[in-house]
């Protein structure tokens, strides 16, 4: 450990960066640069990235299984898109019915019209109105 620790730097924000060393890699969430020795900080870099690489191909799923995963997701976006249509297709139904159900009611709450409705029927001429 402690060998490791001589060759390697961990420097945070406006930290001394000792002369001679270069930085390998950053860590984020830790806000840290990690620094080694000039030729060695290269060597170290790829080293990381290769075992991370190598990490995430072994821990990825195998085909059958990436199948499924992408046949889950279009079903998922299909099934979303089709709860939007529907949504969207009720609610204009429920507008197209108010706005059929207001009228009907206008119609049935004018009485004078009433009596036009048997003349219809009876096909008796219309007669114009005394007022």
């Amino acid at each position: 450990m402690s060998a490791r620790m001589k060759l390697r730097r961990e420097v945070g924000r406006g930290g001394f960066i000792p002369s001679g060393w270069q930085l390998a890699w950053y860590e984020p969430r830790r806000r840290i640069g990690v620094y080694y020795p000039a030729p060695l900080h290269w060597l170290m870099r790829a080293v990381r990235e290769l075992v991370y690489r190598l990490g995430v191909a072994v821990r990825a799923p195998g085909i059958e299984r990436s199948q499924v995963f992408d046949m889950q997701r279009t079903h998922r976006e299909r099934q979303r898109l089709a709860d939007e249509y529907a949504r969207g297709y009720l609610i204009g139904w429920r507008e197209c019915f108010h706005a059929c159900l207001e009228v009907v009611e206008e119609e049935l709450t004018r009485s004078d019209d009433v009596w036009e409705i048997g003349d219809l029927l009876t096909d008796t001429p219309k007669l114009p109105r005394d007022n």
